[in-house]
């Protein structure tokens, strides 16, 4: 069932996005070469903790940290650790949430540490395009898997694979409610978009094939291939008008 969220709650879920907002203008300002993951995990806790929200990944069905930290070919769900270290010249996907009130805010984006080759900047940059299209298909009226469409259209048009996977979500007082929003498919189907309804759009892209392993960690997804990944996610409300992205400022 997809649950129609309220002005209240939105307004909530709004809180949460603009701190996870503040949390990534942070992290752009200080993921640096010589930095372990697990110093991202515990800045980025404390700075919850500071703006009084707390963190949506941290146990959920057991995942041990706040943010989920992906290098290079890690595609999502990275664990921190004291032993992985930022290097020049990798792609760091951060992927956090936190909970206000009750209501969650996801959002991930990927980051460029120091130069990185020109087809590697073309797989954040198309990533980072596909989101911003499917944001501008969340209008009422419009059909879930508009999307979905807007996303793998973009991708494969820049010779670039769309992970099957994983996919989008519903969000409010749970981190994933329905529907499911797939970054792939045929448009014109599924549910109408309708004023109230919350959704967490995430395209994964991969230079290579879309396919995926776990690690036995149980947790990290990678390329089968080896091939980088780039990760890019907003929280977004369908309103009467014009879509909002609950976390950006």
């Amino acid at each position: 069932m997809i649950v129609l969220k309220s002005a209240r709650e939105i307004g909530l879920m709004r809180k949460a996005g603009h701190i996870l907002a503040d949390v990534m203008d942070r992290l752009r300002a200080t993921v640096k070469p010589g930095l372990s993951t697990l110093e991202i995990d515990q800045e980025v806790e404390a700075f919850l903790a500071q703006r009084c929200a707390t963190p949506s990944f941290k146990g959920y069905r057991g995942f041990p940290a706040t943010v989920c930290v992906s290098i290079n070919e890690e595609v999502v769900h990275g664990i921190p650790s004291a032993a992985r270290r930022i290097a020049e010249g990798d792609i760091v996907g951060l992927d956090l949430g936190c909970i206000v009130d009750g209501y969650h805010a996801d959002c991930a984006f990927t980051l460029a540490v120091g130069e990185i080759p020109v087809n590697v900047q073309k797989l954040l940059d198309v990533t980072r395009e596909s989101l911003d299209l499917a944001i501008k298909e969340c209008w009422p009226g419009r059909r879930l898997s508009d999307v979905s469409h807007a996303v793998q259209a973009h991708v494969e048009a820049h010779g670039l694979s769309v992970v099957r996977a994983f996919v989008g979500h519903g969000i409010g007082r749970a981190l994933h409610e329905e529907p499911q929003v797939p970054n792939f498919g045929d448009p014109g189907r599924g549910p109408q978009l309708r004023p109230g309804m919350v959704l967490a759009l995430e395209p994964m892209v991969t230079m290579g094939s879309w396919e995926v392993r776990i690690l036995d960690d149980g947790w990290t997804a990678v390329t089968k291939d080896g091939s980088l990944a780039a990760h890019f996610e907003h929280t977004v409300a369908v309103t009467e008008g014009e879509p909002e992205v609950l976390t950006r400022r």
